[in-house]
């Protein structure tokens, strides 16, 4: 599907798509004010207005789309800018994600960072270079769907090719999901149940833990993976957030290939972080779900501080933690959960749920 570099291919073509070509045209870029830089960027993008990136008909592959704007450190921006990707003629997004956690940066706090699919070399840009197959054609949108943000210069390029061969390939697709408060002993959905047979790529996440339960540790949940059939218990499954991204004793700012944290504020408890399974492929045949639980870990002294904070703090037995003890596992609550699911499908299109709307998307956030 990807030739290695040092091999030539006269079937396939290559394409630069920007605002200074916008349709990919052959001797059609760099044409603005006679040559000279003339639109480098979308000017004006309204609130609630879409515009298309990229679309094209054929066969072929997206292999690298970057991205940077004017305001792009703000909250607004970076929840309420949708990129969304087409594939086939479909009416409905295999990719429909707001900008900041489509980049990995789900807590609305940019850092430099590079892994294997995403980077912003110096916190101010965003590139991905997960391969996007398409076997028909190809559309790739985004819309502003802020309300009081003034419009605002928007950068991008899509880089991709027409001719691979791609028939056997399966399609990427994104899912965002965020729950404002967890639920006590109700694991939070990552992914919805898909039908289908494809491959789970990971996710990037973003958490507010909740400020009543002090300095405990959030993260103690398992990651499970419900596949082909898998009933009450899945098949697969981790032992703790922090182990899931392959560090361990909780979770500080780390960034490596296919697994790290680009943002962890222990005293906002906020966070950001993803996994890849990419050596360690999660395949499935039949259909897929995948769930983490709202598990924490707690100190005696952080039991007690729970406690005067008014809440009744459950052991995984389901019974009241004895504030005697030095320290136990506990089911949690109210904590703020968002992710992305990225992952390739045979179908062009999922009956996945919607995108949930701005306001519900930037609710809770501190206003910057």
């Amino acid at each position: 599907m990807q030739n290695p570099v040092f091999l030539f291919d006269d079937k396939i073509k290559t394409y630069w798509v920007n605002p200074e070509n916008p349709t990919g045209e052959k001797g059609g870029a760099a044409k603005a004010l006679n040559g000279r830089k003339g639109a480098p960027c979308l000017r004006n993008l309204k609130p609630g207005e879409t515009r298309v990136l990229a679309q094209a008909q054929g066969c072929g592959m997206i292999r690298r789309i970057w991205i940077t704007t004017e305001k792009k450190e703000k909250l607004q921006t970076l929840k309420g800018y949708v990129i969304r990707c087409y594939w086939d003629g479909q009416d409905k997004p295999a990719v429909e994600v707001p900008m900041g956690d489509f980049f990995c940066f789900n807590s609305g706090e940019l850092s430099p960072m590079e892994n294997e699919f995403f980077s912003n070399p110096e916190g101010r840009s965003f590139n991905c270079y997960i391969p996007m197959p398409f076997k028909t054609g190809m559309k790739i949108t985004v819309t502003n769907e802020t309300e009081n943000i003034e419009e605002i210069q928007f950068f991008y390029q899509v880089d991709y090719t027409l001719g691979d061969d791609v028939k056997d390939a399966l399609y990427f697709h994104a899912y965002y999901n965020r729950e404002r408060r967890t639920v006590e002993r109700k694991d939070y959905v990552i992914l919805p149940p898909v039908a289908g047979h494809g491959r789970y790529l990971g996710a990037s996440f973003g958490v507010i833990a909740n400020p009543l339960m002090t300095n405990s540790w959030w993260g103690e949940g398992e990651v499970k993976c419900y596949i082909d059939g898998d009933g009450e218990y899945p098949t697969l499954a981790n032992t703790g957030v922090e182990d899931y991204i392959g560090t361990g004793w909780g979770q500080g700012r780390f960034v490596n290939r296919y697994q790290g944290c680009v943002h962890a504020d222990d005293k906002a408890k906020r966070y950001s972080f993803y996994r890849f399974h990419v050596p360690d492929p999660v395949y499935f045949s039949q259909d897929i779900r995948i769930t983490v639980q709202q598990i924490g870990c707690a100190t005696k002294q952080d039991i007690e501080d729970m406690m005067d904070n008014g809440l009744v703090v459950q052991n995984t037995a389901s019974t009241p933690i004895d504030y005697e003890t030095q320290g136990a596992i506990f089911e949690r609550f109210d904590d703020d959960w968002c992710s992305v699911a990225y992952f390739y499908l045979d179908k062009p299109a999922s009956q996945l749920p919607a995108l949930p709307s701005y306001r519900e998307r930037i609710a809770g956030y501190l206003p910057r």
